[in-house]
């Protein structure tokens, strides 16, 4: 039986009830990471995108629009999340959803240098952090399942 199973079982219904409510939220959490990657993708192939002599607004296309407040909104889900982790007081959820936070707040800068000059590397930073913030989420998702209940007789 694996630790997250094992605390399950031993905290009881409160307990449980947390670890259910954080799996959903890091699902949550996963659905507009994937809606955030395809907004900067449809602006990355449609947008204007910007050079080292003209930087582009963060509300210059509705997409872009879309994209930073989906942004804001990622930050504040993230903060739920971590807040709801600690209040679980169980150490997978802390360190995971402290990593896709802090992921997310790495994307979100590299945002803003890539909206300044279009540089590469912060276009790579933001995929790279978004990696990450997307795999610490889904590791919750994976690790706070419920236990299969055909395998146990």
């Amino acid at each position: 039986m694996s630790q997250t199973h094992a605390a399950r079982r031993a905290a009881g219904p409160a307990q449980a009830e947390r670890l259910v409510r954080l799996r959903m939220s890091s699902f949550g959490v996963v659905v507009m990471l994937i809606i955030q990657f395809i907004l900067g993708i449809i602006y990355n192939l449609y947008g204007t995108a910007p050079t080292a002599a003209k930087s582009v607004g963060m509300f210059s296309s509705p997409v872009l629009a879309l994209h930073v407040i989906l942004f804001f909104l990622l930050v504040i889900a993230a903060v739920g999340q971590l807040v709801r982790a600690v209040g679980a007081r169980f150490r997978l959820t802390i360190w995971m959803s402290a990593l896709g936070l802090l992921a997310i707040l790495a994307a979100g800068f590299a945002g803003i240098g890539f909206i300044g000059n279009g540089d590469d590397g912060a276009s790579l930073g933001m995929s790279l952090a978004f990696a990450v913030a997307l795999a610490a989420y889904v590791v919750l998702v994976f690790a706070l399942a419920p236990p299969d209940r055909s395998s146990t007789t």
